[in-house]
């Protein structure tokens, strides 16, 4: 523009490009009357509005077309425009809805229920202290999330929000019991970080849709002496707590403890040994029979372990000589002496940093008596060659979310046939250590053959694939009793319910007065009384009955080979149709847990709610908090 254009003053409340060719008089402070600043003319415009502006700079044609051009220019690299035509005017709130904005939830509200449960569900879930809720950090958050939700004090947390969602999943949990036919449980004893004693209760059962369901019903404070005795009777009243029949139990695993074993013979359940433990005892036995040489060469790595874990020097130089030798960085392990898959692992890993600790540990004079010696090392490499191949056992017959009864029978074909066969290029020390093991694992398990065949053949992915023809015979003629048993319970169980229904629908006529009986109404008596059903016809009816499931067998046993990965339960629920008596005893025998891991876990849980923070609390809270951990 020409040094005339710009006499006048900018609009000092305006960024619009329009206002680059109008403006005011110096003297005009309130800046009231619009000038061309081409024309010097007077424009009559309203404040903020620029029409007349617009309409006005027409006349100038090549002004007009450079302030479009501008605008357009804008426009495209700010996405805005004209400021003061892009920005909206914000809707005024009505006063009623900023109050509304600043009230609280009224606690019987839908909202405030929703945040308060969820909170619940957290504190419960995640094994969080109930004195988080008092906490500055979270109290913040929640203010954050939402102004209107007024938090409740850690009291109605504990003494309120926690019962209440217990109770209601309890509820659930025992309708879901209700409704299974067969179950199996596992049980433990445990004491608390204040050594409070705790038994444990796990229910597993495969359900109408054939889906494996396990859940942790109760971990309850038990003070009374670990007797025989005593532990019956409180396995007993769990049972009972829940209102589960005995009879509907198809077995109990349990670990090795002398108390428990006696207290389920006194029970007279049906027992599983836990194959964790058997494992460890037969390991454990194994290792005695070579404990000068063995103990020797593990205490040497316990002894390492620990120089580097109490050393940061060490470690770091630990991890250049990894980093120099192209190994991987891991750390030492540390082993348990309950736990025999920590040893082997303590074990696997001296051996596979042997280069970097003797790099490490040769430079040091004061520790150099810690290198193991050849001799160690050929102990070291025996022990774990004969252990490493164990540890997948373990780990795959430990889960509670899919079948392991029935793994049990071809897991300890593989290991005397294979795993633990023994091989020519092995140690005598790894030979002996096989042989062991075998002979430990197949003497404690001659037993409970019987079972373990039974659960094997309803397993598709096995069925006769280690059973001897004899054996075969013997499991078909168990399944046809078992069937017709379960046939006659449920027949019983029907024609019950039919009745008590007729005995509730027909209302019965007053009473007659009694008259005295003639000979002929004995005989009247007794051809009405006569049963409905002949035995002859009942003889017939299970005849058929045996026919049908023999034919059942004998299908299944000839099906076509299912893939080992594949889901047993997912192969019954899709041929049960094909299967309708044989699926039964498929869903009573398969919930059947190998280990006892599932109270071993549930140990567990309560080890994270009974923390260094949380010693004081009470056993039933103990057994709220670990119930609703594991079954929320």
């Amino acid at each position: 523009m020409d040094a005339e254009e710009t006499d006048l003053v900018a609009n000092k409340n305006s960024t619009c490009v329009i206002w680059r060719y109008f403006g005011f008089e110096i003297t005009d402070t309130e800046q009231r009357d619009v000038l061309c600043k081409i024309c010097k003319i007077k424009v009559a415009t309203s404040r903020g509005n620029t029409t007349n502006l617009y309409q006005h700079l027409k006349q100038h044609r090549e002004k007009y077309d450079e302030c479009m051009t501008m605008k357009t220019q804008i426009s495209k690299e700010t996405g805005e425009g004209n400021k003061a035509q892009a920005v909206p005017r914000t809707k005024q709130c009505a006063i009623t809805d900023v109050f509304a904005s600043l009230t609280p939830y009224d606690k019987s509200s839908h909202r405030h229920k929703e945040i308060t449960d969820s909170i619940t569900h957290y504190l419960a879930k995640d094994m969080t202290p109930i004195h988080t809720v008092s906490k500055v950090g979270f109290q913040k958050m929640i203010r954050t999330l939402d102004k209107r939700y007024q938090l409740p004090s850690r009291n109605y947390f504990s003494q309120v929000a926690i019962p209440k969602l217990y109770n209601s999943r309890r509820d659930e949990v025992q309708k879901e019991m209700a409704s299974v036919t067969f179950f199996s449980t596992t049980t433990d004893l445990w004491s608390s970080r204040t050594s409070e004693p705790y038994i444990s209760l796990t229910v597993h059962c495969v359900n109408e849709e054939f889906e494996l369901k396990s859940r942790c019903l109760q971990t309850s404070y038990f003070p009374a002496d670990h007797t025989e005795e005593n532990i019956a009777l409180g396995l007993r009243e769990a049972l009972a707590a829940w209102d589960l029949c005995e009879e509907r139990q198809v077995a109990i695993t349990t670990d090795n403890g002398t108390n428990i074993v006696k207290a389920v013979e006194l029970n007279q359940w049906t027992r599983i040994q836990c194959f964790g433990h058997r494992l460890h005892l037969a390991i454990e036995n194994a290792l005695k029979d070579n404990a000068q040489c063995i103990n020797r060469a593990t205490g040497i790595c316990r002894k390492i372990v620990g120089h580097f874990s109490h050393s940061w020097k060490k470690r770091v130089a630990l991890k250049e000589a990894q980093q120099e030798l192209n190994l991987p960085e891991h750390a030492m392990v540390t082993d348990c002496s309950t736990r025999w898959g920590s040893t082997q692992k303590m074990i696997a890993r001296v051996l596979e940093q042997q280069s970097a600790l003797s790099k490490v540990l040769s430079t040091d004079r004061k520790v150099r008596h810690l290198l193991p010696s050849w001799q160690d090392l050929e102990v070291l490499e025996s022990v774990n060659k004969a252990l490493s191949p164990l540890q997948d056992f373990t780990d795959a017959l430990s889960g509670e979310s899919y079948v392991s009864i029935s793994c049990v029978k071809p897991a300890l074909h593989l290991l005397n046939t294979s795993v633990l066969a023994e091989d020519e290029a092995d140690t005598e020390l790894t030979k002996s250590l096989k042989t062991k093991i075998l002979s430990y694992l197949n003497n404690k398990y001659e037993g409970t053959q019987d079972l373990l065949n039974f659960t094997t053949f309803l397993d598709p992915r096995f069925r006769t694939q280690y059973i001897c023809e004899e054996e075969t015979q013997t499991l078909k003629e168990r399944a046809i009793s078992e069937l017709i048993e379960i046939h006659q319970q449920q027949s019983v169980a029907q024609s019950t319910a039919v009745m008590e229904n007729d005995s509730l629908d027909v209302e019965s006529p007053p009473a007659a007065k009694a008259k005295k009986k003639t000979l002929a109404s004995f005989f009247k008596e007794t051809t009405c009384t006569a049963p409905r059903t002949s035995l002859s016809s009942t003889f017939d009816s299970m005849a058929q009955f045996r026919e049908a499931v023999t034919a059942e067998l004998n299908a299944y046993i000839y099906m076509p080979c299912v893939d080992h990965g594949e889901d047993p339960l997912k192969w019954w629920k899709f041929h049960k149709v094909n299967f309708p008596r044989l699926c039964k005893l498929a869903q009573k025998y398969l919930g059947i847990q190998a280990t006892s891991s599932a109270s071993e876990r549930a140990f567990s849980t309560s080890g994270n709610v009974v923390s260094n923070h949380r010693s004081c609390l009470k056993p039933e809270k103990v057994d709220m908090l670990v119930f609703l951990a594991k079954n929320l």
